[in-house]
């Protein structure tokens, strides 16, 4: 079954030419299913970008998704293309009284502040607070998994000797969990940031597990004990040239960056990356709509 999302929007094109299926919302409303409810908080000043990555992967499942795309009414964006934010994204006060099966809260490129300084943060946390109530299970990805577990749990994110930049192998301490069922012993992923959450705080607190870690990335998901709240520090969601882009604007800005590891072949950044990542993000997403699905009550208002 396909993702709903509004025909006008770029992602909806993008996702055809890649044989993603989505339907419109005036063909979806004629399907005599309860679609899952999924809201992305998308915090990303790559705003198209990122909800084609995004969606690309919430489309590949036999489930009907509906996409729901919030936006912090504090902050201004000064990135997304004029219009699109007002014309496809609702501002979270406006869906404060629904509820959702599943909601993802992107990452952002705030990092190095703390928390209490990005001009949204109050309205994050509301968010977050909100989805305690009205959503089944909360996905967050990168700043926003350390923002989730700063907020939620007090854990503090500590500055990285230099940036985690590149494709970085990693294992999974419980493989029977549903988020990871199917997983090879090893797989790669993404991981793009300058600051990691403290792991002797996560190992520490007895409402979470850590489900994935490295020596040379750090903690890389946790769970609530439940499973319910996922927080992923790295980005299972790029594509091929998202960290090509990110080397290449550091590159001209003058900022010091190294050589993405394990990204492009011989480590030239001539050459084309070969992407090794897209099968177990296609996978953990999938797993983790499956879950949600499983768990989730058919009306919403059990929640």
């Amino acid at each position: 079954m396909p993702i709903k999302i509004p025909i006008e929007l770029p992602a909806f094109n993008a996702l055809i030419e890649e044989r993603v299926f989505v339907i419109p919302s005036v063909r979806a409303v004629h399907q005599d299913i309860r679609p899952l409810k999924v809201a992305i908080v998308n915090l990303m000043p790559t705003t198209v970008v990122t909800e084609i990555q995004l969606l690309r992967l919430l489309g590949n499942t036999p489930l009907q998704v509906d996409v729901t795309l919030v936006r912090m009414g504090s902050h201004e964006s000064k990135n997304a293309p004029p219009g699109h934010l007002e014309k496809f994204y609702l501002d979270y006060r406006k869906i404060k009284d629904k509820r959702f099966d599943g909601v993802i809260i992107t990452g952002a490129p705030v990092e190095t502040l703390p928390f209490e300084e990005v001009d949204y943060w109050q309205e994050l946390t509301e968010v977050m607070d909100w989805a305690k109530k009205n959503v089944w299970s909360t996905l967050h990805i990168c700043w926003g998994a350390q923002a989730g577990l700063f907020y939620k749990y007090n854990i503090p994110k500590h500055p990285l000797p230099q940036k985690l930049f590149g494709i970085f192998p990693h294992s999974v301490n419980e493989q029977y969990k549903a988020l990871f069922r199917g997983f090879d012993d090893e797989f790669l992923a993404p991981q793009s940031r300058y600051t990691e959450s403290d792991r002797a705080a996560i190992a520490a607190e007895s409402r979470l597990k850590i489900q994935s870690e490295t020596q040379e990335t750090g903690v890389f998901i946790v769970t609530s004990i439940d499973d319910r709240e996922i927080f992923v520090s790295g980005h299972m969601e790029y594509d091929s040239l998202t960290i090509d882009r990110e080397y290449k604007r550091d590159i001209a800005k003058g900022l010091p960056i190294a050589i993405p590891k394990n990204y492009y072949p011989y480590d030239n950044p001539e050459e084309s990356p070969v992407v090794r990542w897209r099968a177990h993000a296609y996978l953990f997403f999938s797993n983790w709509l499956n879950f949600v699905y499983q768990g989730t009550p058919y009306n919403l208002k059990d929640l």
